[in-house]
């Protein structure tokens, strides 16, 4: 629908269990109620609810970036960043030591890459979690994964809205990040106010809609 893009492929240990969680979600964003969507289901696993809904939102905006990646270029976005107030660096990996500036593209995809890697890794996202409480390395990989996502978020927000629009995709998108900082919120999973400074107007706006504050 969206193009293609990467996708996260849960191990075999954990697909079932992921599904199951990932349809009970589903049924209840379907139904409208968002706040109700990203709350913990009564007697599920914390750590799998965190890493079913990480996976679907890594998907999700591969999916949504994928429609407008042949828009994203070096020279269309020779930076990655979400208006002229915000630049992201990236640092990673032996080639990254230091932040550096690289064209959105290129940022998005090395990011990507890293959720992959980070998600492939069983000491952080095992087959089957032995505890419901979350250990403070998962939930600073976490909270890392959705920092970087909300970035995407901006990018696409502050630089390819109008072709989203044209291709018909905006309302996923605002479905989609709706959804995301919600369960952000729920879970304290992007602890710095100043990290929604590109979409505050947005973020107020969906605050207003579910009588919340920050």
């Amino acid at each position: 629908m969206f193009g293609k893009s990467k996708t996260f492929k849960p191990r075999k240990g954990t697909a079932s269990r992921t599904l199951e969680l990932r349809k009970g979600g589903q049924a209840t964003l379907n139904a409208g109620n968002l706040k109700a969507a990203v709350a913990l289901p009564p007697g599920e696993n914390l750590c799998e609810w965190l890493s079913a809904n990480t996976i679907d939102f890594f998907n999700q905006v591969n999916m949504l970036y994928g429609a407008v990646s042949d828009f994203c270029t070096s020279t269309s976005c020779p930076t990655m960043s979400a208006g002229s107030s915000y630049e992201y660096l990236w640092q990673g990996g032996k080639d990254y030591p230091k932040p550096t500036a690289v064209p959105a593209s290129k940022y998005i995809e090395l990011l990507m890459a890293w959720i992959q890697d980070v998600l492939d890794d069983t000491k952080l996202f095992p087959d089957v979690f032995t505890s419901d409480t979350p250990s403070k390395e998962l939930m600073a990989a976490l909270r890392t994964i959705f920092k970087r996502l909300f970035r995407v978020y901006a990018h696409m927000y502050h630089s390819h809205l109008d072709k989203l629009s044209q291709l018909g995709i905006e309302p996923h998108l605002n479905t989609g990040f709706k959804h995301f900082y919600l369960f952000a919120r729920e879970f304290k999973l992007i602890e710095d106010r100043k990290e929604f400074g590109p979409l505050m107007q947005i973020i107020e706006e969906i605050n207003k809609t579910y009588g919340l504050k920050f």
